[in-house]
């Protein structure tokens, strides 16, 4: 008997994820997973080589993607993973490459104000290190101001201080309208997933995104605790959503945890 293990939240070196698509499809072989879906933020450029090498180590790439939205009537910040949606996805690449466009020019304004306060930085090679993603995250930066760990507290210091509150290079981009990413990925005939929502405090927007064709909620997620799980549970049985969940790996970008380490409740909920 089959037993199928997916983890349907991972990030590569097209976004703000440290490692390539083959390094990541590898320790996924090694954890026996068998089913993944790339959601790099506001882009779909790695797919090719994605579908290529998954069939290399014989992983089934559903396509996918994280859209940066905002709820504007809270006023805060959410995520939509979207999945198996057309592989030209005309509606979803029409938003958010406007966004990718934004957030390169923010961190490239990011880089000068942090060379005006007086800190050493080679813009070349920030941009060099960010050029499978073609966009300069903070990460990128951070990559160049620190070899300290990610998960340290001495990066999480270092990257408040400068990236937040009144930091030299606070500030944000305007993101999608979280209505408009939804609709996208319908149109673009995919399955629109909120992520996150414990993390993100996404639960009252739920009702609202399910009017406009929300299809399932992330369940299983590093941040999340029982308490986030059972809001989960409770909203997807009371509006018939689908339960999803992955690593949201990083690599060395984000959070200690290898890929494979949690996966989706059931892989049946995402078309193949």
């Amino acid at each position: 008997m089959l037993v199928l293990k997916a983890d349907l939240h991972v990030h590569s070196y097209y976004s703000d994820g440290s490692d390539s698509v083959a390094s990541i499809l590898q320790k996924a072989a090694q954890a026996n997973v068998t089913h993944i879906s790339f959601v790099d933020h506001d882009t779909i450029a790695g797919w090719e080589e994605i579908h290529s090498e998954s069939k290399a180590v014989d992983i089934i790439a559903i396509p996918g993607i994280e859209i940066s939205a905002y709820d504007f009537k809270r006023n805060r910040k959410v995520h939509v993973l979207g999945y198996n949606f057309h592989r030209d996805a005309v509606h979803i690449q029409s938003i958010c490459q406007p966004l990718l466009e934004r957030r390169h020019a923010q961190s490239l304004w990011q880089i000068k104000q942090l060379k005006l306060a007086g800190y050493s930085l080679d813009t070349d090679r920030i941009i060099e290190s960010a050029k499978h993603s073609g966009t300069v995250y903070k990460q990128h930066i951070m990559k160049e101001l620190t070899e300290q760990p990610f998960t340290s507290a001495a990066y999480q210091k270092l990257y408040k201080d400068l990236f937040k509150g009144h930091g030299v290079a606070a500030g944000d981009i305007e993101y999608i309208d979280v209505f408009d990413a939804v609709r996208a990925i319908k149109l673009d005939g995919g399955l629109a997933v909120v992520a996150h929502p414990g993390q993100l405090d996404s639960y009252d927007l739920i009702p609202e995104l399910v009017e406009v064709g929300l299809d399932g909620i992330e369940r299983n997620h590093f941040d999340h605790t029982a308490e986030d799980i059972s809001r989960v549970e409770e909203l997807a049985e009371k509006y018939q959503l689908v339960m999803t969940g992955g690593t949201d790996f990083h690599g060395a970008f984000g959070s200690d945890i290898a890929v494979g380490d949690i996966v989706s409740p059931s892989c049946t909920t995402v078309k193949v």
